[in-house]
């Protein structure tokens, strides 16, 4: 299949050109209405295999991942069992080519059983082709143990995630600590729970020279310490989500358990300080977090109720929407967020044709229940986005195509 008059952007490239694509046909579309872009990389979801396919396996989250217009993956091991060897990093790599569609890269526990008290096979799961280390989801409490995960991991090449949370600092809070926790009557997590750990991360990566990565930062003060960290010259990158420079802790009203994730929801001045540490490059990339639950574990008390978003079939839309279309980024900024900078990050070649095919123009409504994830646990559901994934390359062929393309 030939597309015909498809406008291509890159980083630091715009122009009109013909792709080639296989999708088993000779069709030529005059595709001028579409964007090209370097195919999407999300370096953060959870793919819930093995252990918990209700939720999501590989293989919907692939389907999931493909319809966001991602063309490759990076898993978080908080899965049952946990990915700390090499037996289970090389399940779900076998299990992802088997599929032939999105590529799919582990991502190793930094402790056994992700307790926080012994090192993981770090070597033997690299070996096996684990991409990087975390404990997401269980931050690492032990800052000797963080420290002896980064200097062991430096020594294979591999970049440490860090979820950074201090337990003692959350209290088993289920929201943002402020206002709106409190109108509501329900237990907060202050920002500080996250910012201790993120000045902890900065401070270890200075202390040793050694490269540290931080998940999912939401909070004004993160952003602070980490563009004065890269003044100085130390080696920490981070990444942020969809939601955290779209939404607020006032989703939640309403007991809304959708908003619901971890770290929380926070407020005006959080958001507008992450965008800013995207436009100003503080904020090297944006991942999902995607996060798929059933619904019995969303449908109950606020408190109870599990954390996360089924975030793969929003993020590019989210992101286009919300960055490039209200005029913070350019769209070679955000290929940059999105599609270079997680390959740089988890240091992943990219070899092949891999794409991302949208329509910048129509907009479109969020259904989460015609969501190809398990999970719709969505709080997006009627937004009104930019933006929507029509065709996703890999290797140059096809592994999506929107309905609206297929008529």
């Amino acid at each position: 299949m030939v597309l015909k008059n498809i406008r291509y952007v890159s980083v630091n490239e715009d122009k009109v050109m013909d792709i080639h694509l296989d999708d088993g046909s000779d069709k030529i579309v005059d595709a001028k209405n579409l964007v090209a872009i370097p195919g999407l990389v999300d370096m953060h979801c959870h793919l819930r295999d093995p252990g918990y396919e209700y939720k999501e396996d590989i293989a919907s989250g692939v389907k999931a991942a493909a319809k966001g217009g991602f063309v490759k993956i990076a898993c978080m091991p908080n899965t049952k069992p946990v990915i700390d060897n090499s037996a289970v990093v090389s399940y779900i790599r076998e299990k992802a080519e088997s599929l032939k569609s999105v590529k799919v890269y582990p991502i190793g526990a930094i402790s056994k059983n992700l307790e926080g008290k012994e090192l993981a096979e770090i070597g033997d799961m690299k070996a096996h082709g684990a991409v990087a280390i975390s404990d997401d989801g269980n931050p690492v409490m032990s800052s000797s143990l963080m420290k002896k995960a980064m200097i062991y991991a430096h020594g294979f090449g591999m970049p440490v995630i860090s979820h950074c949370e201090d337990k003692d600092l959350a209290e088993d809070g289920s929201m943002n600590e402020g206002f709106v926790s409190t109108v509501l009557g329900l237990r907060g997590i202050p920002k500080a729970a996250e910012e201790a750990m993120v000045a902890r991360e900065i401070i270890l990566a200075e202390y040793t020279g050694l490269p540290v990565h931080i998940a999912h930062v939401s909070t004004r003060l993160a952003v602070h310490m980490i563009r004065d960290a890269k003044k100085r010259g130390v080696k920490v990158t981070c990444e942020t989500c969809p939601h955290y420079f779209t939404l607020t802790d006032e989703t939640v009203y309403g007991f809304n358990t959708y908003a619901k994730v971890n770290p929380p929801l926070r407020e005006k001045e959080d958001v507008k300080a992450i965008i800013e540490g995207l436009k100003d490059g503080t904020i090297d990339a944006i991942a999902t977090d995607h996060a798929p639950h059933h619904d019995d574990e969303k449908k109950i008390e606020f408190q109870l109720a599990a954390n996360g978003i089924s975030g793969f079939e929003t993020a590019f839309g989210l992101s286009f929407t919300y960055l490039v279309k209200a005029g913070h980024l350019s769209l070679g900024e955000l290929v940059e967020k999105m599609s270079i900078k997680p390959l740089e990050i988890l240091k992943i070649e990219d070899e092949g044709l891999n794409l991302t095919i949208f329509d910048p123009d129509e907009k479109y409504v969020v259904e989460p229940e015609r969501f190809v994830s398990k999970g719709k646990n969505s709080p997006f559901g009627g937004f009104e986005l930019f933006g929507e994934v029509m065709y996703t390359v890999v290797d140059g062929r096809i592994v999506y195509t929107s309905y609206k393309v297929k008529g």
